[in-house]
Parts: C-alpha cells; sequence; structure tokens
C-alpha cells in the first residue's frame, strides 16, 4: 500500500445470532484479534474506536483503493456476521492535521 492511498472511515457492526455457537464466537474472537493485528502492522488500519452500546466500531483505513479495501474487509473472521457501511473520504484544505506541503509525492 502506498503511503498515497485511499482513506475510508468504516462502521462495523456485528449481528451474533442469538442461538450462535459460544465455542465458536470464541475462536472467531481470537482470529479476529489476530488478523486486527496483520491489517494494524500493515498499517491499512489506522484508527479504531468502540461503538459504545453496540457490537460495533469505527475504523479508519488508509488502502490503494475500493478494491484493496472490500479485500480486506471481508477477510475479516466476522465478515459475515458484519453490517459494514463504508464512507470514502477526501482531504479538506483547513484540516488542521493535514499540511499543504505535505503531497503524495513526499514533499519537499
Amino acid at each position: 500500500m502506498s503511503e498515497a492511498g485511499a482513506e475510508f472511515l468504516v462502521r462495523l457492526e456485528v449481528g451474533w445470532p442469538a442461538e450462535g455457537d459460544d465455542e465458536q464466537r470464541r475462536r472467531l474472537m481470537t482470529a479476529e484479534a489476530e488478523r486486527r493485528a496483520e491489517l494494524i502492522a500493515a498499517g491499512a488500519l489506522r484508527r479504531l474506536w468502540r461503538d459504545p452500546g453496540h457490537w460495533a466500531n469505527w475504523t479508519l483505513w488508509c488502502v490503494d483503493d475500493a478494491d484493496q479495501l472490500h479485500a480486506l474487509l471481508t477477510s475479516l473472521p466476522f465478515h459475515p456476521w458484519m453490517e459494514v457501511v463504508v464512507h470514502p473520504l477526501a482531504r479538506h484544505e483547513a484540516d488542521p492535521g493535514w499540511s499543504a506541503t505535505t503531497t503524495d509525492s513526499g514533499g519537499s
């Protein structure tokens, strides 16, 4: 993934069935934590916020494009039970966290 990748704000909510197998849920939670660590180490998953009162979170992704994001989201162990809402982001010139001297080619 390049540093000049696209950013996406994504809400993920797990809809685990009430009659779901507890042992399977525990295995999936372990697998999900391992996959999350891989995605963070790769630089694709940049931020993660809990959505209080829900089995859900908001995540900030930096990936090459929407196709890569789709591949990474579907690689999540809980994906079959997730509702996923994706918001593509574009830079705003007044963003205090972004420097106008920073460019996709590395700046000066």
